[in-house]
């Protein structure tokens, strides 16, 4: 691998040129696709096969008239205190605000509360159900200005107006507080290497390539349905790894600039050594994202390939578009030093880094460093013994939202279960007894514990509907508990009556996948696991070393888990992030985790050891090897954990919930691995092992591929190419 990297580093040198035009070439064709055919993402989370998301499409099916089984808002009225809905004045103007709203071309019908008694006992809240002909995805930005304007006429007589329902939810925007990330990677590459020109070259490559990415992904909305958290996902992570990987190549072309190589030369064997890292990493990345595809989830598979796609394009523009720019810096590589830190340069470049006396204490001391490790870490992943999973409603927006304020006034009026209605669906199609189905269940219910009203629906001959309002919240685990005994109770009444009765809802809903996500993670991480270790193996030549790796990565897993827990479950320090409500840990977010987690993880892991094994290969002793990787990878390490981390940090400022806890968790999982895992764990465990980390059997070493990762031929390609071709013997 590293000699195809050698010469693919200088063909893009020698062609920059075309190399440049050709990927400014792609970003204007993927961005002219973006904005002639790309169209909205979805927001609703469906996995199909799931008993409630069966129901609603049952339900769809059976009475499309009536908009059933399609996406609902709520028009949530208050009076002022001491005031009541009924008053003529606020009276007048909530009926000319549903008769508004009944004119929307998506709206099926308007429930008017002053029919259907939708009024709270003290007569101060009221609601009207607004339902849709179509789902969530079908909802248009027009369709709900239309609903804000009908409220206007309720406003305009003094009466509070606020909106709720699926319906109202949009895809999540991408906030100016992220640029923190960007400003901060900013500060950390001017550090690291020293020049402007050098710590802007990772940043603009980056930045390029995540542009290009986002163009792709909007033009994909064209032809296939992505989540709406796929494209700020794919820019979280573009932004991350497209930095890293930049960053990877030009520390290793600094170095061998500083080594009296020529620019050409130099670019070369950064793209042959370090390249082969960085495409050994995004690979371990890559098979971790795609791998969402097994568990059969769609918007899982969406989030997952896109995000693998941005990191694709980000290995492509590291061993392309980043060496061809060498070419355009030439020997003006340095260029614009930092003020006050072209001294810390040289002495780094001459003295004992941090990173290398930290290696050797570890070495000397291997056992009580890993064991405070293991232990501490141990302790923080402690609080991921009480993770409850559940899916994101009005209650955990922000507390600023019209869909917060319509939640709160619901709670208030009506009671905290108002917001989790459950409906059962009673199918007697096959000819089933409808009827006593509909008694029996009803009865059945109202006995049952924490249900604070049972109401029949009419609604077809072939089709029942009963609601169920629960008194404890949509997220608690009583609700939770209640689906369970509601499904408990069915089995007897349908055997007796010939019918089928199914329970949906977005409590339901949110239940039934969560319980799905939960029975997929085994799988997931066993492909993961397993397609990586192998993929590890061969890159280093040893059983142990992935084995390390994979263990842990799990320990990283375990603190980030933790962390979540102990924030957006329980709430400790919850007000400093800006989080207004705590409750379960969105229930995708563990999948997702384990994919991007243990991707990013194995990048610092390949990156470190990769010069490890280099220095082994070429002759030092193990912990030798141990603190010459550390003397080289270290500060490299060190620098793309901190801007990797401020990149996930960033997006924790904005004001979508999951975007928060995808964004903290990344932050947390990242820097607890580079820190504690790979530079103080790994060393630990690699000095334990000595020789036999390196060991391979006999018979694997045979069928393993080499791949040559610490570029060992390199001196043979470099004098064959000088031979073959001798224009490329100077740098021009």
């Amino acid at each position: 691998m590293a000699t195809s990297l050698y010469r693919l580093g200088r063909a893009a040198f020698t062609h920059r040129k075309r190399v440049l035009a050709a990927w400014l070439l792609l970003l204007v064709a993927f961005g002219g696709l973006a904005m002639g055919f790309g169209k909205s993402t979805e927001t609703a989370f469906t996995i199909p096969g799931v008993e409630a998301i069966e129901a609603a499409d049952l339900l769809a099916q059976r009475l499309p008239e009536s908009g059933a089984g399609g996406a609902s808002a709520r028009i949530v009225f208050a009076a002022p205190q001491g005031r009541t809905v009924t008053d003529p004045a606020y009276r007048d103007g909530i009926e000319s605000t549903i008769a508004a709203a009944a004119t929307g071309g998506a709206v099926a019908q308007v429930s008017d509360p002053y029919r259907t008694g939708a009024i709270s006992p003290d007569g101060r809240i009221a609601y009207a159900t607004v339902t849709y002909r179509g789902d969530a995805n079908a909802v248009t930005d027009a369709d709900r200005t239309a609903l804000h304007a009908a409220g206007d006429r309720a406003a305009s007589a003094g009466v509070q107006v606020e909106y709720g329902g699926e319906a109202m939810n949009t895809p999540p925007g991408n906030s100016a507080a992220e640029l923190i990330g960007v400003a901060v990677a900013l500060v950390v590459l001017s550090v690291t290497l020293g020049s402007l020109l050098a710590a802007g070259l990772p940043l603009l490559t980056a930045l390029f390539g995540v542009g290009t990415a986002m163009a792709a992904v909007t033009a994909l909305t064209a032809v296939i349905d992505l989540s709406s958290i796929a494209p700020t996902l794919g820019l979280m992570i573009g932004l991350a790894v497209g930095i890293d990987y930049a960053l990877f190549i030009v520390t290793r072309h600094k170095e061998n600039l500083a080594a009296g190589l020529d620019p050409r030369e130099a670019t070369a064997r950064a793209v042959a050594t370090a390249g082969s890292a960085v495409v050994f990493a995004g690979a371990t990345v890559m098979i971790a994202l795609t791998a969402l595809s097994v568990v059969g989830i769609p918007f899982l598979t969406s989030m997952g390939l896109v995000a693998a796609g941005v990191v694709a394009i980000a290995v492509l523009i590291a061993l392309t578009l980043v060496p061809a720019l060498f070419g355009f810096a030439g020997e003006r590589f340095d260029r614009w030093p930092v003020p006050g830190m072209g001294k810390r340069q040289r002495r780094l470049s001459t003295g004992d880094s941090f990173g290398t006396r930290w290696a050797r204490a570890i070495t000397r001391r291997p056992l009580p460093v890993l064991l405070v490790a293991i232990i501490g870490t141990g302790v923080l992943a402690l609080p991921a013994l009480g993770l409850q999973l559940g899916l994101p409603d009005d209650g955990t927006k922000a507390a600023d939202t019209t869909q917060r304020h319509a939640y709160d006034l619901l709670a208030e009026g009506f009671g905290p279960g108002f917001n989790g209605p459950l409906t059962l669906v009673i199918d007697a199609a096959d000819g089933g007894n409808l009827d006593a189905a509909s008694s029996a269940i009803t009865s059945a219910i109202r006995n049952t514990s924490d249900v604070a009203a049972v109401v029949p629906v009419p609604a077809s001959s072939d089709t029942g509907l009963v609601t169920v309002i629960p008194r404890s919240g949509p997220s608690t685990e009583e609700t939770k508990d209640l689906v369970g005994q509601i499904r408990g109770l069915r089995g007897e009444i349908e055997d007796t009556t010939g019918t089928r009765i199914l329970v949906t809802g977005n409590t339901a809903t949110g239940i039934d996948i969560s319980q799905k996500l939960a029975s997929a993670l085994p799988i997931f991480l066993a492909v993961v696991v397993g397609l990586s270790f192998v993929l590890l193996m061969i890159a280093f030549r040893s059983i142990l070393v992935p084995l390390k790796a994979t263990l842990g990565f799990l320990l990283s897993l375990a603190v980030t888990f933790g962390a979540l827990v102990a924030v957006f479950q329980w709430g400790w320090g919850a007000e400093l992030l800006g989080i207004d409500t705590t409750g379960p840990i969105i229930s995708f977010l563990p999948v997702l985790l384990i994919g991007l987690l243990f991707g990013l993880a194995m990048d610092y892991e390949v990156f470190l050891v990769s010069r490890m094994r280099e220095d082994y290969t070429h002759g030092a002793t193990p912990d030798e090897a141990v603190i010459g990787g550390f003397r080289h990878g270290a500060r490299v390490v060190t620098a793309a954990a901190l801007i990797m981390g401020s990149v996930f940090a960033g997006f924790i400022l904005g004001h979508d919930t999951t975007i928060k806890s995808i964004g903290f968790a990344l932050a947390i999982g990242v820097l607890v691995d580079a820190f504690v895992v790979r530079m103080t764990i790994v060393p630990a465990v690699m000095a334990l092992l000595g020789h036999r980390a390196w060991q391979l059997p006999a018979w694997l070493d045979r069928i393993l591929p080499n791949v040559d990762i610490e570029g060992a031929g390199l001196d043979t390609e470099a004098r064959a190419d000088t031979v073959d071709r001798p224009e490329l013997a100077h740098s021009r």
